[in-house]
């Protein structure tokens, strides 16, 4: 009986997944899957979990569900500390180890603060559920806070945001906040005024969406403005404190900033054994090799690849990992003699789109440019159909529906002991707020301890 031979996967993301799926009919191979999360994220939504549009439970499935009827799958629940290369053994943190006769690194990205790390302090990158519902509870906790004070100009202050980055994550995220703020939150306070709610997006280069053509950058622009965005075009970040982001000609006020303007692949990868760039990627082959390990693959956004025909990295998207998860899928799966060489991978552009707001959207794909309530359309069917599982995609249409005619979001919620502790430390800060009389229930309470 022939052996079977021991594929390992470290991270669970869109790539990651493709590989373990890719192996679910090829009975030669034992696969496991390891990620320092228990569940698979669809990252592109993740910004809707962190303006209340979205549960979390609705683009996050636990990979072990996915993974239940494939019998040559296991999964590793764990954070991977390093690799050793000459044994074929992958360490984990917790002192667990798997060993491998084929590995497949799909690890991604992490927010890269361009040698600013200490940024990260005074604000939210997006690349987690716990990102997400960090962003949320600032946000409501902003109004919550702006509701105490009768002085139009703190309620200014409270009510700013600031998004720092222009690519789609940047812009989808300030489109929402404003359509947040403005169009539902705005009518649950009472104290709170429309044109007190600020958000402001900054952005490096002279227009937002650069890998758009300019046609479709300046919608874009013109659609954010229609939801009360301000531009920032052409501005560096000199800092980012508690309470401000510091431009170069301008101090903007911000209660929360959000952090979208660029990844870089995660750190771990420098302290292993592999060929990089200057920017941290795995330097793999036309095959998604890496360069002088025979029985190791790089996919996705940890993988440098460069393209034949335009000379020039693949992007870091979604449909760039799944197809390479699949590609290497199949060099793993076939039942030949490995010395065979493998095809090439070849990616399939199809297209980029990213949403600006409700039926407000932009979308390019070769000669086809879209934008507004159409390219809004195709946007959310694309976005449903990557969804794993019927029950996500249902989910996700029905609460789209819901909101898109009620002009409300259910997910509304501050559960976080830490942003109540923030409250009050803000309360304090501030000074007195507007005095308030107790009930005539809350003068018959007993006084003590909470």
């Amino acid at each position: 009986m022939m052996e079977k031979r021991r594929v390992v996967v470290i991270g669970g993301g869109f790539g990651g997944m493709r590989v373990v799926q890719g192996l679910r009919h090829a009975k030669h191979v034992e696969v496991t899957l390891i990620d320092k999360e228990n569940h698979h994220l669809f990252q592109p939504l993740l910004y809707q979990v962190a303006t209340a549009g979205l549960g979390s439970g609705s683009i996050a499935v636990p990979i072990r569900s996915v993974f239940r009827e494939q019998k040559n799958a296991r999964v590793f629940f764990g954070e991977v500390e390093t690799v050793d290369f000459a044994h074929r053994l992958v360490k984990l943190k917790d002192g667990g180890q798997a060993e491998y006769d084929d590995l497949v690194i799909a690890v991604g990205a992490e927010n890269n603060y361009f040698g600013n790390d200490h940024w990260a302090k005074h604000s939210f990158g997006l690349k987690s559920i716990r990102d997400a519902i960090g962003i949320r509870e600032r946000i409501l906790l902003a109004f919550e806070e702006a509701e105490r004070y009768e002085d139009p100009a703190r309620r200014r202050e409270l009510l700013s945001f600031v998004v720092v980055g222009g690519g789609p994550t940047g812009v989808e995220m300030a489109g929402a906040i404003s359509e947040l703020g403005h169009m539902v939150l705005a009518g649950d306070y009472r104290r709170v005024q429309p044109e007190e709610i600020r958000v402001v997006l900054v952005e490096m280069a002279d227009h937002v969406l650069t890998p758009f053509s300019l046609e479709l950058r300046l919608a874009a622009e013109r659609q954010l403005r229609e939801l009360k965005v301000e531009l920032r075009l052409g501005s560096k970040v000199n800092d980012v404190r508690e309470d401000c982001v510091v431009l170069e000609d301008e101090v903007v006020p911000a209660s929360v900033v959000v952090w979208a303007a660029g990844v870089k692949p995660v750190t771990f990868l420098r302290g292993l054994d592999l060929e990089l760039t200057r920017w941290g990627h795995i330097v793999v082959d036309s095959s998604c090799r890496v360069r002088g390990h025979e029985h190791v693959y790089a996919i996705g956004d940890c993988a440098c690849f460069v393209d034949e025909k335009s000379g020039e990295p693949l992007p870091g998207v979604a449909p760039v990992a799944i197809q390479q998860g699949k590609h290497v899928a199949k060099i793993l799966g076939r039942q030949t003699d490995t010395h065979t060489p493998d095809k090439p991978f070849r990616y399939r552009d199809k297209g980029i789109m990213a949403t600006v707001g409700r039926s407000r959207a932009v979308l390019e794909k070769g000669a086809i440019r879209m934008k507004g309530y159409l390219a809004w359309l195709a946007w959310g069917f694309v976005h449903i159909l990557y969804l794993i599982g019927f029950r996500n995609r249902f989910i996700v249409f029905f609460n789209w529906s819901y909101s898109y005619w009620t002009f409300k979001r259910g997910v509304r919620l501050v559960t976080g002991l830490a942003a109540r502790r923030r409250l009050r430390r803000i309360d304090q800060k501030a000074g007195p707020r507007i005095p308030t009389r107790p009930s005539k229930l809350e003068e018959l309470q007993p006084t003590g301890s909470e």
